[in-house]
């Protein structure tokens, strides 16, 4: 479904991933997991376009993406919730929804439908998102990318400075995205989280993919997330 392979990337002369290659599938959610700085994020805007690819390929559905400009890859179905969420501050609940619906021609009943997971933005719907707390925020983020009504979903630290209840909601949310056959790519600290909701998980050191194991051998066997997480 989404793949990367063997992809290189820069900032400037730097290069911050090297020949790194990774898969995810249809009904699937695959974690990143790494210290700070190993590329975790700097992949998630790769595949978004939001940072050349030098060499290699990022491919949905047999597609290359990899060389459209940043504008189109939500265009095919990719939806993203970066880290810090990235709203527009000044535009309302409304407005920001409808810059996702926009994306992909969606209309009332896609609306609707996120409205629905996230029914705390129907009662904020015409305030400005620089009003709503943190939590209000990063369900804003996540219903702009889901009125994409995407085919695979990116989320970087989707859970970061959230309370429980708040962390459990975006568990769900999740979760629900994947028995809908949604691809996912999870960013995610939360060793937790990762553990619960996780197919696969691979290991970023350095941009490169070092390691690779199902979430749930994880839960038996911990010493991979000891070596590359340092927990």
């Amino acid at each position: 479904m989404l793949n990367v392979t063997g992809i290189d990337c820069f900032y400037g002369d730097v290069q911050v991933l090297r020949d790194l290659s990774l898969s995810v599938q249809r009904g699937e959610i695959l974690c990143l997991l790494g210290r700070n700085g190993a590329g975790k994020t700097t992949t998630l805007k790769a595949i978004m376009g939001l940072v050349p690819v030098r060499s290699g390929t990022i491919t949905l559905d047999g597609e290359t993406i990899s060389t459209l400009p940043a504008h189109a890859v939500p265009k095919r179905g990719i939806g993203y919730v970066p880290q810090g969420r990235r709203l527009f501050a000044e535009m309302t609940v409304a407005e920001n929804i409808e810059v996702g619906l926009q994306t992909r021609g969606k209309g009332e009943k896609t609306r609707e439908k996120v409205l629905t997971l996230f029914p705390r933005l129907r009662d904020r719907y015409r305030q400005r998102a620089e009003t709503l707390s943190g939590g209000e925020q990063q369900m804003l983020a996540m219903a702009r990318a889901l009125a994409v009504e995407p085919d695979a979903l990116l989320l970087d630290e989707p859970t970061e400075g959230l309370q429980p209840s708040m962390i459990s909601l975006i568990r769900d949310v999740v979760s629900g995205l994947k028995d809908q056959n949604v691809a996912i790519v999870l960013v995610e600290q939360r060793i937790d989280t990762v553990l619960s909701l996780a197919d696969r998980v691979v290991f970023i050191e350095n941009g490169v993919l070092r390691d690779e194991a199902h979430a749930a051998d994880l839960k038996n066997n911990p010493d991979l997330i000891r070596k590359y997480v340092g927990v």
